[in-house]
């Protein structure tokens, strides 16, 4: 599949695998896919990204608050709020009694040398995802930007930061079909 690959699709894909090593994650995860592409620079991925202000910082920013949150989406949190679950409450409650990031801990672990980090089931679905979202647009290769629409696709905590930043499958699908 990785031959349908962009150049910049498939930097974006290698680099989010070294960004998951150089984080010690026990797997890749469409948040280390969002941040590959961001490490690209002119793509048209990064291209609506930065229209948004989705920085690296940033992006990187929201990925720690929702781990540390154990992966809670926004929404969630913000459901859970209106239910009168104080949600940062109980995070502190547990980072009191387990340590600061106790509930983003449980993705962290070693690598014994030369092991590389396998794919999480959810990066799965993005890249199978891709390859759907090119037919759909009658394209032939996979770029950066249908990596976006992927990880928008698939949801999960990635698809959560980018829609903070006001980046949805809408958004993007509609800035490809006019550029």
């Amino acid at each position: 599949m990785f031959e349908r690959f962009s150049k910049a699709a498939r930097n974006a894909v290698r680099d989010g695998v070294q960004i998951a090593e150089r984080d010690r994650a026990a797997r890749v995860e469409a948040e280390h896919l969002l941040l590959g592409i961001l490490a690209q620079d002119r793509t048209p991925g990064t291209d609506i990204l930065v229209r948004h202000a989705v920085t690296t910082a940033a992006a990187r920013e929201a990925i720690d608050a929702a781990r540390r949150r154990g992966g809670l989406s926004t929404a969630d949190a913000e459901a859970l709020t209106g239910l009168g679950i104080d949600v940062d409450a109980v995070v502190a409650a547990v980072e009191h009694s387990h340590g600061e990031g106790a509930l983003a801990a449980a993705g962290r672990r070693g690598r014994p040398f030369g092991w590389r980090v396998p794919l999480s089931a959810e990066c799965k679905r993005v890249l199978q995802r891709c390859l759907v979202e090119v037919v759909e647009r009658g394209e032939n290769t996979i770029g950066d930007e249908h990596l976006l629409l992927a990880i928008l696709r698939t949801g999960g905590t990635a698809a959560d930061v980018l829609t903070g930043f006001g980046v949805t499958y809408e958004v993007v699908r509609d800035s490809l079909t006019r550029a």
